[in-house]
């Protein structure tokens, strides 16, 4: 039964490190630069709204089509968009800006919810009692209210700047975009983190080190930080899909990754508006929407079995 596990265990861990790499290797692909610029935002304006390649054409696309074939233009197995840009190296691109500001904004979260969690848990008393309640507070407004405002504030001030460069205003959207979203996502951290510290101090363990005269920053760093390690790590990986989630929220209402960065957020806005009776682009709303929806329960599923394996008892 043992072995079932470990081999089970061992072929997952096969198949994400595989899928990494293979996204990491679609990455470089989608930037690469053959003097023409990088491939997700080389434009071509006699492909543009083209769909998929396994697809079915009208008569005017398989006119187009054979155009593309003599000039060797690539067919794309994601479409292209209004640009002619081909829709699955932007869908990559965008995938990595996505999960990267997921990814950070759980890091923050984390680490603010941490360091807030396991200080009111180790103080106790009044310092508790004020910490707890002004996370009450927090909890009580709308947090995507807030990441609006503090994004809509940090876009204001790079338009304003005109002494900035495009990437450096780029930079600074993106780092507002993800502190934003990590400022807000701390306050379940540290709740979880305070009730842990709160539990772990009251074991004669915790009660010995204050006998022997052990330091607060060594009794952290040796004892509870270990013992808190694997709630960190679970709420960590659950945090992320929240994030992503957020991210594609905020720039599908154009307050969050803006063009020429691509985004799943923003790719879906560009898609939805190409739905219309007349001329339906549906791989435009679909890849992106794809791309989101799997990511997310990729995530969840991995946070699911770091629950799991931290707290065998377990059983959601």
């Amino acid at each position: 039964m043992a072995q079932s596990k470990a081999h089970t265990k061992t072929k997952q861990l096969v198949v994400v490190t595989v899928v990494f790499f293979v996204f990491v290797a679609a990455f470089f692909w989608a930037i690469s630069d053959n003097g023409s610029g990088r491939r997700f935002e080389r434009t071509n304006v006699s492909a543009a709204l083209m769909p998929p390649a396994w697809w079915f054409h009208t008569d005017a696309q398989m006119d187009q089509v054979e155009k593309l074939r003599t000039s060797k233009t690539p067919l794309t197995f994601f479409g292209t968009d209004q640009l002619g840009r081909d829709l699955f190296s932007r869908c990559i691109v965008g995938g990595v800006i996505s999960v990267c500001v997921g990814i950070f904004a759980a890091c923050i979260a984390v680490i603010v919810g941490t360091t807030w969690g396991t200080i009111a848990g180790i103080r106790g008393g009044k310092i508790d009692a004020a910490m707890m309640r002004m996370v009450d507070i927090l909890y009580g407004l709308p947090s995507i209210m807030l990441v609006v405002l503090i994004t809509v504030a940090a876009n204001s001030f790079v338009n304003n700047a005109k002494s900035i460069s495009s990437a450096t205003q780029e930079f600074v959207q993106v780092l507002a975009l993800l502190s934003a979203i990590g400022i807000v996502s701390w306050l379940t951290v540290s709740r979880v983190i305070r009730g842990q510290v709160r539990s772990l101090i009251s074991r004669p363990s915790m009660e010995a080190c204050k006998v022997i005269g052990v330091g607060p920053i060594r009794t952290f760093t040796q004892h509870l930080l270990p013992a808190l390690l694997g709630t960190i790590i679970v709420y960590a990986t659950l945090t992320v899909p929240t994030a992503i989630l957020s991210e594609a929220f905020l720039s599908f209402l154009g307050i969050g990754i803006r063009e020429p960065l691509p985004s799943w957020g923003n790719l879906a806005a560009d898609g939805l508006s190409q739905l219309n009776p007349v001329h339906s682009r549906w791989w435009l709303l679909l890849w992106p929407c794809v791309c989101i929806a799997t990511t997310l329960v990729a995530m969840n599923w991995v946070g699911q079995s770091l629950r799991r394996h931290v707290d065998p008892r377990n059983t959601i």
